[in-house]
């Protein structure tokens, strides 16, 4: 069993062109031997964004913190703690810090695809 703050986790930071603001951390993934699912944390900082992306595979998604938007069919919906987003494989989506505080969300991707 694992048990730990998530922010125990090795912090990636991105900020670019296409991802701007945004720190990831694969909090339970193969190094645990987790043999089905990845689970990551991404924060992104106020006026961060993610990649508009679409790929083979479906996620989920808790929104922790925050407040945010995420892309879904061509325009911005808002979210917030406590919302939960299912993305299809291959539907182009993109989550992007709406608000001041931090915007922290868990997202889950089957194992296969890159952990972060």
């Amino acid at each position: 069993m694992k048990i730990m703050p998530y922010t125990s986790a090795e912090a990636n930071h991105f900020d670019g062109d296409e991802m701007k603001g945004v720190t990831g951390r694969v909090v339970i993934g193969r190094a645990d031997c987790a043999e089905r699912f990845c689970m990551r944390v991404f924060e992104l900082a106020s006026g961060g964004f993610t990649p508009k992306h679409a790929h083979d595979w479906e996620h989920e998604i808790f929104v922790h913190s925050g407040e945010g938007a995420v892309f879904n069919g061509g325009e911005w919906v808002g979210v917030s703690s406590g919302t939960i987003l299912f993305i299809p494989p291959n539907e182009v989506h993109q989550m992007k810090n709406a608000g001041e505080a931090p915007f922290v969300f868990a997202c889950l991707i089957p194992s296969g695809p890159p952990e972060i």
